[in-house]
């Protein structure tokens, strides 16, 4: 990927079939809750809680409990599914799950929308910051709060 730039999500049904693939290719199992987590995940353009995921899939089955959602959402993670927005305790559907990535995440503090942003630039930086520590990094992720463009131009 080069400069920086920002992933609209892709349609529902096109982020579910390319997960089935996805997982078919990893010889993973994409179960049916863990296609409806991921589904509901996708469907939204603000992050959401397990514990709404959990209440919307209990109006769909009544078996649904909350260690039944976290291991799904757990999958979804492992598999690059899905990203946690680690400030809100949330979930967010990754844009391009073929590819390991850090997530790189703009959250509008008023609508609630959270875009995924992609930049070169910013992953080299952190690179660069954190090998000059010494510190060995394993995962990284970054939460950028503030107005996403539609909410900037509202008065």
């Amino acid at each position: 990927m080069t400069a920086s730039h920002r992933h609209a999500p892709a349609p529902v049904s096109d982020a579910l079939q390319h997960a089935e693939r996805l997982c078919a290719a990893r010889g993973v199992r994409l179960t049916p809750l863990r296609r409806r987590v991921l589904e509901l995940v996708q469907s939204r353009a603000e992050a959401v809680k397990a514990y709404d995921l959990l209440a919307q899939l209990s109006t769909e089955d009544h078996t649904a409990k909350p260690p039944t959602v976290y291991r799904a959402l757990d999958f979804l993670l492992e598999q690059g599914l899905v990203h946690r927005v680690d400030s809100l305790n949330a979930y967010v559907g990754c844009n391009h799950p073929d590819t390991p990535h850090a997530a790189h995440l703009l959250l509008c503090t008023r609508c609630g929308r959270v875009e995924e942003l992609h930049s070169d630039a910013v992953d080299a930086a952190i690179a660069q910051a954190v090998a000059a520590t010494g510190f060995v990094a394993r995962h990284a992720r970054l939460e950028v709060h503030g107005l996403c463009a539609r909410c900037a131009e509202a008065p």
